[in-house]
C-alpha cells in the first residue's frame, strides 16, 4: 500500500545512514593512529573512538533526515490522495514553510490531478440518469458549491432563492456568527479537507409561508471541480411543532404581562400605604409577596425572550453582580421547597469570588430552575449542595443531588425545548422548558451550562458565567447589552462519554 513505502524507506535510510557512519568513523580513527601514533590502550584513545562513532553517525542521521524531509511531504500527500485508510495527516500546500522550500507548487499540483481524475472518471448516461432521478425524489437537498459559495448544482428539495438578475442562491438562515460564508472562509486558507455541521437551520423566519428547517452536513475538499458538497435533512415535522409549542407559550406570557404588572402596582402602592401600620412579621411577608412578582415577572419576561433564542436574538442587560447576592433574591423561596419535601439544601456561594456580568433576574431563574429539578428528582431525606468557585476568567456553580440520576441516553436532549424523558413524565410534574430557557439566559451571558449523571447515584449540573472584568470592556462599548458586546455562544457539543453533556 502507498502508506507503507514510507516507514520502509525511513528504516532502509536510517541503517544506511548508520552503516556509512560506522564506515566513516573506522576510516578517520585509522588515519587519526597512523599518523599520531596514540597507543590503543590509553584513555585518549577511547575517548576519540566513542566521539568519532557518536559524531559520524548523528551527523549522518541528521543528513539523512534533512534530505529526506520534501520526500516524506510527497509521500503523505500521495497516501491522502490514495484513499487508503491512514492517520497519515495531509499536508497544508498552504503552509509557510511549504513556500519557501518551493514545495507548494508541487503538492498544489498533485492535489489538482488528483481532483481532476476523480472528475474525469464519470458514470455513463444510463447511471447519471438513474442517480438524477434519485436525488429528484429524496426529501434531503443536495447542493454542490465552489470554494467561494457560488451555486453549482442543487437538486429539488434544496431551498434556493432567485435574484432579480436570475442567479441562484441558496436560501438558509445561518446564525450571524456561525455562518456557511465564515466556516468556508476559514477552511479554504487553512485545510485540505474539513467537515462541518449545523443544527436547525430554517430557510425562512418565523411567520413566513413555506418554512422549513434542516440540519445541514458540509464536506469541504481542496482543489475538487465540486469542492463543496451539502446534505440538507428536512426535520421540519421534529423542530416546527416545538417552535409552535414555544409561540403559544409566548403568546401566554405576553397576555400574563398585564395582570402581573397591576399586582405589582398594588403591592407597590399597598407597601407604601401600610409602611407604619403592619407588624415586623407582616411586613416582611409583604415584602415576600413583592419579591416573588417581580420574579414571576421576570419569569415572564424570559419566557418571552426565549422565544427569539433561536435566532440568538435574546437581550439582556448585563451589569456588575455577586453570584451571592443572585442567590441571595431567591435564598428564602429555595429554603422553603427544600424543607416542604423533606430535602437538605446545603449552599457554599463565597462573598469573595470575583464579581459577574449578570442580568440579575434571569440568573436567579436559572439558579432556581437548577436547585428545583434537583429537589424533585433527590430521594426522600436526600442533600442538595450548590457550590460556587472561580474557574479562570468565569465563576462556576454546581448543583448536585444525590438522587436518581440519568441514563446516557436521554443526556444530549436534556436541554431541548420540551423535552421530557418518559420516567419523568411518569414521576415529576413539568414542562420540560426549564432547562431550554437557562441555556438561553447562560449562552447569552457568554457562559456553558452543562450536566454529568450516574444513574442511579445523582446528577451534577453546572454553569459558568464570565467574571465582569474580563468582559468589562464589551460591555461598555456595547451598551451593556450581551448583543451589543457580542457574547452570545454558539452551537454546542457532544462529548464522547455519554455520561456528560455541555452546551
Amino acid at each position: 500500500m502507498v502508506k507503507d513505502f514510507w516507514p520502509h524507506y525511513r528504516r532502509r535510510m536510517l541503517l544506511g545512514a548508520i552503516g556509512m557512519g560506522v564506515l566513516l568513523a573506522v576510516v578517520v580513527l585509522l588515519a587519526v593512529v597512523v599518523t599520531t601514533g596514540i597507543p590503543e590502550e590509553s584513555l585518549s584513545f577511547a575517548a576519540l573512538v566513542v566521539a568519532l562513532f557518536a559524531g559520524a553517525i548523528s551527523m549522518n542521521i541528521i543528513l539523512v533526515h534533512l534530505v529526506t524531509v520534501p520526500l516524506k511531504t510527497i509521500s503523505d500527500a500521495l497516501t491522502h490522495i490514495s484513499g487508503e485508510p491512514s492517520t497519515v495527516v495531509p499536508p497544508n500546500p498552504n503552509a509557510e514553510h511549504f513556500a519557501r522550500s518551493g514545495l507548494k507548487p508541487l503538492l498544489q499540483l498533485m492535489y489538482k490531478s488528483a481532483a481532476a481524475d476523480k472528475t474525469t472518471k464519470k458514470p455513463n448516461s444510463s447511471a447519471g440518469s438513474l442517480i438524477n432521478r434519485a436525488l429528484s425524489n429524496t426529501k434531503a437537498g443536495i447542493a454542490v458549491l465552489t470554494a467561494t459559495g457560488a451555486l453549482q448544482y442543487a437538486n429539488e428539495s434544496t431551498p434556493i432563492s432567485v435574484t432579480t438578475d436570475g442567479a441562484k442562491n441558496l436560501e438558509l438562515v445561518f446564525d450571524e456568527h456561525d455562518t456557511l460564508e465564515q466556516w468556508l472562509q476559514n477552511v479554504r486558507d487553512t485545510q485540505v479537507h474539513a467537515e462541518k455541521v449545523w443544527q436547525r437551520v430554517p430557510n425562512k423566519i418565523v411567520g413566513e409561508e413555506n418554512r422549513r428547517i434542516f440540519d445541514i452536513a458540509a464536506t469541504f475538499e481542496k482543489g475538487s471541480e465540486a469542492e463543496v458538497v451539502l446534505v440538507l435533512f428536512d426535520h421540519t415535522d421534529i423542530y416546527q411543532p416545538e417552535d409552535d409549542a414555544l409561540d403559544f407559550i409566548s403568546f401566554a406570557a405576553h397576555e400574563l404581562r398585564g395582570p402581573i404588572t397591576v399586582i405589582r402596582g398594588y403591592l407597590d402602592v399597598l407597601t407604601l400605604e401600610t409602611e407604619n401600620l403592619l407588624q415586623p412579621d407582616q411586613q416582611e411577608l409583604l415584602k415576600r409577596l413583592v419579591v416573588s412578582a417581580s420574579r414571576l415577572s421576570g419569569y415572564i419576561n424570559n419566557i418571552l425572550n426565549a422565544s427569539r433564542y433561536d435566532r440568538r436574538h435574546l437581550q439582556l442587560h448585563l451589569t456588575e453582580d455577586t453570584m451571592a447576592a443572585v442567590y441571595e433574591g431567591i435564598n428564602d423561596d429555595m429554603q422553603l421547597r427544600a424543607t416542604s419535601q423533606n430535602r437538605l439544601l446545603s449552599v457554599d456561594i463565597p462573598n469573595n469570588l470575583p464579581t459577574i456580568a449578570a442580568d440579575r433576574s434571569s440568573l436567579s431563574e436559572v439558579l432556581g430552575n437548577l436547585i428545583d429539578n434537583a429537589i424533585k428528582y433527590s430521594n426522600e431525606g436526600g442533600l442538595v449542595n450548590v457550590q460556587a468557585l472561580q474557574d479562570g476568567d468565569f465563576v462556576k456553580v454546581t448543583v448536585t443531588d444525590h438522587g436518581i440520576g440519568m441514563p446516557g441516553s436521554v443526556m444530549g436532549s436534556l436541554f431541548h425545548k420540551f423535552y421530557r424523558s418518559h420516567r419523568s413524565r411518569e414521576t415529576v410534574a413539568g414542562t420540560g422548558i426549564g432547562l431550554y430557557i437557562s441555556k438561553a439566559i447562560i449562552e447569552s451571558h457568554g457562559g456553558q451550562i452543562g450536566v454529568t449523571s450516574t444513574e442511579g447515584q445523582g446528577s451534577t449540573f453546572w454553569f459558568s458565567v464570565p467574571t465582569y472584568a474580563s468582559v468589562k470592556d464589551k460591555l461598555l462599548a456595547g451598551g451593556n447589552t450581551n448583543t451589543g458586546a457580542n457574547m452570545i455562544t454558539t452551537g454546542g457539543s457532544w462529548i464522547k462519554n455519554h455520561s456528560m453533556y455541555s452546551g
